[in-house]
């Protein structure tokens, strides 16, 4: 076993377990839960609710009324191709988009819009009709699917597919067809836009606004199994952006609930459906060349060519129990991730996930806290995972047999970080159930395990929501860890077993105008969560929040102005303080979807026993004057603790970012941000990181992509303290191209190339390395 840098209690645990038991516990837990699914009853649909009241007329406390339509069977063939000319559309479900919800509360639209919807055996069919008063202003740009920034004309659906107000499925689109999807979720309050179904979308501008025709399959949905007739939330959704950003939704919703899903209408009728053998089966062809610089000094030397062959498949055992599984997987990142800046950190960098395997059922896996974090499994071999929902119970389990341990060694004041090169176990299981009409109740374990290695955590947690403005939220859990013992030494870990707790309490009020929320979290000294990420222990924080909303009038000098007050307090679990902060912000959105916040930090807090009274500010200023062009700025300023010199500093912060879009095929976002640091009036740090992405789509399915990621490092080391050895400059060019073609997400051709130049006081920028990279997907579907 090798030590590497690595790239960006209960009593159960207190005997090591051999891996073979681990696994069997593990097979024993997926051949329970594959039995579940067959208990008779156990998919029972929630009995439909009430017939809705008048809209507004929702009691104190009480969920929104829900108005009911019902869908019939499509009477002839659809070709999706945005022509609504086939004869089922003119029998199909009309669901019009009666109400603004933003900038206006629940008031009649500036525009029409029409949702139908109907249903075959296969595939569940939406069209739009977008009126438009002005079609030459309808914002319509290609673009790859998810697009980070999705600003133009969009028409959307949410389904409910559980009916039990909790999550949903997400499926958005513009005016030419650019598919952007996501699951949402009232229990954390998310919407992940990181999930990738396999559908059909096309849309056209008329004279008169716009078409959208959509066909989503049944076999990529999760519902209930039964051939009963089915009863599915459902709310239509309109984005018309022009000087403000008008959300039209086919709902009345209240802005007093603090959940969205538990508003849908009800959608009726769906029955005899079919998913098909529900198989999907993708292999994958990758090949990659590193070529590597052994120094800054030496020639540069070839590498040879890697083919790797992969297999994933995703089997829908039942319309809601999904195992998905990977052999010898393809997890290359083609995309380089966001450039992030590490100098004075003390803490380890988030990057998201975005690997397929782990993003199926993703949401499955969230808590208040991310306790499930899939990057940390690094080159996996193979991986298994089971998810599914059957009547109020959810649960989902996957494990992975990874070549590299990652870990993270969290502490009071910062995080270390290793890797190691080993084959290690990855596990985690997850239950939840529903109670009551929108709350839950949930139960996790993660674990890690290697030759002489473990680290295992168990815990509950739960979304309650006594009333429709409150919500309350808790989780606890328990580790036990045991690191080897020349890898605890070297990160001054504790050796043999040890453990730890960790617990979090949240309670949050949201009206129309107030929201106010309060927390405390507490993590002890031992406690490590292998498997999510946990960068800080040793330490409990209590804080608050009050929030005062004001809402504009319709063409008015504002559309929404927010004040917000919060505080907290932390501290190590001796007492001594870590940090102490109020911030107030001031948050104004106007016409030309303009915004400014301004935010006021005093803080103190404590770095190696010494306390520092430091006073930050700062200010966020954007604007969108057309669909083309976005602008932004970021400027913060003020006192910082100098980690390297532990010491008191001034620092400055400009980070301005452009969005900019040429025709309806050019696209980019230039970004850059520029930090110095001071002591006694004098520069001793100075860093600049800028980041540009150019595209240019030739279809919504195919683009070219280039991606430049500039790094430069600037000391002044004759006012470090001594002793301290850093380079007096550092410099890094990464540069990044990609030619992608995709059918649907998981069809794919991808050629790319990268490369990355490096430099410091002596030597120029000079190539450290360049990689090629190709890869083929092909989805088949049964």
């Amino acid at each position: 076993m090798t030590d590497r840098k690595m790239g960006p209690g209960l009593s159960i645990f207190a005997e090591r377990k051999p891996r073979r038991e681990l696994a069997r516990w593990l097979a024993a837990l997926a051949a329970a839960a594959l039995a579940f699914v067959s208990v008779p009853g156990a998919s029972a649909q929630p009995p439909p609710p009430p017939p809705a009241a008048a809209a507004g007329q929702t009691a104190t406390g009480a969920l929104p009324p829900r108005n009911h339509f019902s869908v019939e069977p499509a009477t002839s063939p659809i070709r999706v191709d945005g022509v609504l000319d086939e004869a089922a559309w003119a029998t199909a479900t009309v669901i019009p988009l009666t109400r603004e919800w933003f900038p206006s509360y629940n008031a009649e639209p500036l525009v029409k819009t029409e949702c139908l919807v109907t249903f075959d055996s296969e595939y569940l069919y939406v069209a739009f009709r977008a009126h438009d008063p002005e079609p030459a202003h309808i914002r319509a740009h290609l673009a790859d699917r998810d697009p980070t920034a999705f600003l133009d004309d969009t028409v959307g659906f949410y389904i409910d597919t559980f009916n039990d107000r909790r999550r949903a499925f997400e499926f958005r689109i513009n005016p030419l067809g650019v598919q952007t999807d996501a699951t949402v979720s009232d229990t954390d309050g998310s919407e992940d836009f990181s999930w990738d179904a396999i559908w059909d979308a096309a849309g056209r501008i008329t004279a008169d606004g716009y078409v959208v025709e959509v066909a989503v399959p049944f076999k990529q949905l999760r519902f209930p199994r039964g051939a009963q007739a089915q009863a599915w939330g459902f709310l239509a959704s309109r984005s018309y952006p022009r000087s403000v950003i008008h959300e039209l939704r086919s709902s009345y919703n209240d802005r007093g609930q603090t959940c969205l899903v538990c508003q849908f209408d009800t959608l009726t009728g769906f029955r005899q459906i079919d998913t098909g053998h529900n198989l999907e089966v993708v292999p994958t062809v990758t090949a990659q060349r590193t070529d590597e610089r052994p120094d800054l000094t030496s020639p540069i030397e070839n590498g040879s060519a890697k083919v790797k062959l992969g297999l994933s498949t995703r089997w829908g055992i039942t319309p809601n129990v999904t195992l998905s599984a990977t052999v010898n997987p393809d997890f290359s990142q083609v995309e380089a991730d966001a450039a992030q800046l590490n100098v004075n950190e003390t803490f380890a960098l988030f990057f998201p996930e975005k690997r397929p395997f782990f993003l199926e059922g993703a949401d499955y896996f969230t808590t208040l806290y991310p306790i499930v974090f899939t990057r940390t499994v690094a080159d996996p071999k193979a991986g298994l995972k089971l998810t599914g929902k059957e009547g109020p119970n959810a649960f989902g389990m996957f494990v992975a047999q990874d070549r590299i341990n990652n870990l993270i060694f969290p502490g009071p004041e910062g995080s270390g970080a290793t890797s190691l090169e080993e084959d290690v176990t990855s596990a985690v299981v997850r239950y939840r159930r529903d109670v009551g009409q929108t709350s839950t109740l949930g139960f996790l374990y993660t674990g890690r395990q290697s030759t002489d290695y473990f680290n295992h955590v168990v815990g509950l947690d739960g979304n309650l929501r006594p009333s429709a403005a409150n919500t309350f939220r808790f989780q606890y859990l328990t580790s036990r860890t045991d690191y080897p013992e020349a890898v605890a030494r070297d990160n001054g870990q504790p050796l043999g077993s040890f453990g730890g707790n960790m617990w979090q309490v949240a309670y949050i009020h949201s009206t129309r105008d107030w929201l106010a929320d309060a927390s405390y979290d507490s993590r002890s000294t031992g406690f490590r969560a292998d498997s999510g990420f946990v960068p800080q222990v040793n330490f409990r924080e209590a804080g608050w929040e009050v929030q005062r909303t004001f809402w504009g009038e319709p063409g008015g000098w504002y559309s929404r102005f927010i004040v917000n007050l919060n505080a907290s307090r932390n501290e190590t679990q001796e007492g001594h303080l870590l940090n102490e902060k109020t911030l107030l912000f001031l948050t104004y959105e106007g016409p030309l979807q303009s915004s400014a916040r301004l935010r006021i930090l005093p803080n103190w807090e404590t770095f190696q026993g010494v306390e520092y009274k430091d006073f930050r500010r700062d200010l966020l200023v954007s604007i969108q004057p057309t669909g083309d062009l976005g602008l932004s700025l970021f400027i913060r300023g003020g006192q910082i603790i100098d980690v390297v010199n532990s010491r008191q500093t001034h620092f400055d912060l400009l980070e301005p970012r452009i969005e900019f879009k040429l025709g309806r095929k050019f696209s980019g976002e230039v970004d850059h941000t520029w930090q110095a640091f001071y002591v006694h009036g004098d520069q001793f740090l100075r860093v600049n990181l800028f980041q540009a992405t150019l595209r240019y789509n030739l279809t919504a399915r195919t683009f070219f992509r280039a991606i430049v990621q500039y790094r430069d490092v600037g000391r002044n080391l004759a006012l470090y303290n001594p002793g301290i050895e850093l380079p007096a400059r550092e410099k890094s060019l990464l540069s990044q191209f990609l030619f992608s073609y995709k059918v649907n997400p998981r069809t794919v051709l991808l050629v790319g190339y990268s490369d990355t130049l490096e430099g410091d006081e002596t030597v120029d920028l000079i190539q450290r390395n360049r990689a090629f990279f190709l890869k083929i997907g092909y989805a088949w579907l049964w």
